[in-house]
């Protein structure tokens, strides 16, 4: 007989769907889990897997993110230690003292609210919903792409058997996209030590918040005392909270930039398909990194890489403002210069967390010109003071620009001189460019092809005529 055509990935990948979705048979629930990157415990399988029917079965045109607090609550519990008494009330004095030294440097009001003490999971339940409105974006195109490469793929009659195939796979595919989202939210809960850590404003704009069990782990690799780490991690959140509660456009603005690069984030059918072709759908391994890895994602378009240039100016300027001034509030803690430089470079380098979101969603949070952010902070407070500094947070098109942060010279000098427009600062170096021009020395070809001199006259007889023998002015003659 001849050989039967053995099924390819496509048929199983069809079957896998087909039974996921009519609920006919047995399948392997490890294997779901396994492709959302998720661990194999046998009670979360058993709801991933009630979560899943019911999204395929009431999937839209929204995706549920509920399941995303639920699994990042679950994940930041894992190792987690209570709050004692006497941890909460260390952390609410060294808030105390932030306060008070922050209103020495700067004129952002206070905070109206009490700063908070999280635990890992209550930093999770507090910022899950900022992480989803964040993602929505990201896991709808997913979905949605999902949902055409099936629609496309899957052969009449398995689609007249599965019913609206579409709806119901944009609904699984939303789904495990959720999951995914609350792992990695319950991983950043582990890594954190505050409300603004990660730089975007994920709190409300009257919160400020530590997270005392990662604030002691930071500290762990420091050779300073504990007490002025917590305290200039402190200065650091009140920092930052205060400067969102007084800008209050800023925080709407970087949330709505956020979303709107990630709404540019558009998956066709042909990066699916390519992402899909060579998977075997029995192997977890290959399952998880489709999914996990960002595969999906396409390379930015120049729109996006314009977009996120802008995104990362203006979060460098909220990151470097904090720096100085926190810098200038802390300036009496022995060591404050050594635990700067410890932030730092965990900022530069993030997280794992951090990494797995930038793959998930395709955004990266961390701002690279941050180091230059804070020298031009820096400078318009040693030339103007902290009033005149705080008060270009007043408004958007107050704030300084990426122009700014190249030449902060003409930035202080435009402040100095409310009249100077930054088109007059561009005309001036244009102008200095020129004039400062050394071809300008140079000779060169006149209109008929010949040399000619610049402010240098040639006599009949020979060369030009130097200045007049024992004049030492070598002025001209008359």
């Amino acid at each position: 007989m001849p050989d039967q055509p053995q099924p390819g990935p496509d048929d199983d990948f069809r079957e896998m769907l087909r039974k996921l979705l009519s609920g006919e048979g047995q399948i392997d629930p490890s294997q779901l889990a396994g492709a959302a990157g998720l661990p194999n415990d046998p009670t979360f399988v058993a709801n991933l897997m009630s979560q899943l029917q019911r999204a395929a079965q009431d999937g839209g045109d929204g995706i549920d993110f509920t399941v995303t607090a639920e699994r990042a609550a679950t994940i930041a519990r894992e190792g987690e230690q209570p709050l004692d008494p006497a941890t909460a009330q260390a952390a609410a004095q060294a808030f105390q003292v932030a306060a008070l030294w922050l209103d020495e440097v700067t004129t952002v009001a206070e905070l109206t609210s009490t700063p908070s003490v999280y635990t890992r999971e209550q930093w999770a339940k507090a910022t899950a919903p900022v992480w989803s409105q964040i993602a929505e974006p990201v896991a709808s195109s997913i979905a949605t792409a999902l949902t055409e490469a099936i629609d496309q793929r899957a052969p009449e009659e398995l689609k007249l058997m599965l019913g609206d195939v579409s709806k119901a796979m944009r609904g699984v595919g939303g789904a495990l996209f959720a999951i995914q989202l609350g792992q990695v939210v319950g991983q950043l809960a582990k890594e954190v030590v505050s409300g603004g850590d990660v730089g975007v404003p994920l709190l409300d704009e009257q919160l400020a918040a530590l997270v005392p069990q990662n604030v002691a782990e930071f500290a762990e690799g420091l050779d300073v005392p504990a007490d002025e780490v917590r305290i200039y991690l402190a200065v650091r959140e009140l920092a930052h909270a205060r400067l969102f509660r007084s800008a209050r456009w800023l925080r709407l603005h970087i949330i709505s930039s956020i979303t709107e690069y990630a709404k540019g984030v558009h998956i066709p059918f042909d990066r699916v398909e390519e992402s899909l072709s060579g998977i075997d759908p029995t192997d977890q391994e290959q399952l998880r990194d489709a999914l996990a890895s960002g595969a999906l994602i396409p390379p930015r378009t120049p729109e996006q890489d314009a977009a996120l240039a802008r995104l990362e100016t203006m979060l460098a300027l909220v990151e470097g403002w904090v720096d100085t001034v926190t810098a200038a509030a802390t300036a009496r803690l022995p060591r404050s210069g050594a635990i700067a430089e410890m932030v730092r470079r965990r900022r530069a380098a993030g997280g794992p967390a951090e990494s797995a979101f930038a793959t998930l969603v395709g955004l990266e949070l961390r701002p690279r010109r941050l180091r230059e952010a804070a020298a031009m902070w820096q400078r318009v407070t040693d030339e103007l003071g902290a009033g005149e500094r705080d008060a270009l947070w007043a408004a958007f098109d107050l704030v300084p620009g990426s122009d700014d942060i190249d030449a902060p010279e003409s930035l202080v000098a435009r402040l100095r001189d409310p009249s100077q427009t930054p088109e007059d600062d561009a005309f001036d170096r244009a102008l200095e460019d020129l004039l400062n021009d050394t071809t300008a020395d140079r000779p060169h070809e006149d209109e008929d092809g010949g040399i000619e001199d610049s402010g240098i006259e040639e006599s009949g007889d020979g060369p030009a005529a130097g200045p007049a023998d024992g004049d030492p002015q070598g002025g001209p003659r008359h």
